[in-house]
C-alpha cells in the first residue's frame, strides 16, 4: 500500500453556518490523505499508475471555492470526488481546520476529518 498526502494546504474561504462567516470568510488548512494499491507496477514510471497529488490539490481548491455551511460537507465532497478520481484509493481521508473559528473565547482552529473506505 502507498499513501500520498498533501498536508497544510491553506485557504481563505466563506464557509460557515452563520451568515457573517459566510460573508466576511475566514482561513482554513486542509489535509487530505490517500492510501491505495498502485493500478499498475510503479516501475513504469508513469503518473497514471499513482494517484497525483497535483489532481488532488486541484480537487481541493474547487470544492473549496463552493461556500457551504458545514465544513463536514466540504470535506465530505472533497473525499467523494477524490474516490471517483481514483477509484482504486482505498481509504481516503480529509481534515479541515477553521482557524479562529467564532466562539466565545480564544480558539486557535476547530476541525473536523472524514475518512471514506
Amino acid at each position: 500500500m502507498i499513501t500520498i498526502a498533501i498536508q497544510g494546504a491553506e485557504f481563505f474561504a466563506y464557509h460557515g453556518f452563520y451568515p457573517e462567516e459566510q460573508l466576511l470568510g475566514t482561513r482554513f488548512i486542509v489535509d487530505a490523505i490517500v492510501d491505495f494499491t498502485p493500478a499498475n507496477d510503479l516501475k513504469q514510471d508513469k503518473i497514471a499508475n499513482t494517484v497525483d497529488y497535483e489532481k488532488v490539490y486541484n480537487i481541493i481548491c474547487e470544492q473549496m471555492k463552493q461556500t457551504r455551511k458545514l465544513i463536514e460537507t466540504v470535506a465530505q465532497s472533497i473525499a467523494d470526488e477524490i474516490k471517483e478520481k481514483y477509484p482504486f484509493a482505498e481509504k481516503v481521508q480529509v481534515t479541515i481546520k477553521k482557524m479562529n473559528p467564532p466562539l466565545a473565547g480564544k480558539v486557535d482552529h476547530s476541525k473536523i476529518v472524514i475518512t471514506v473506505d
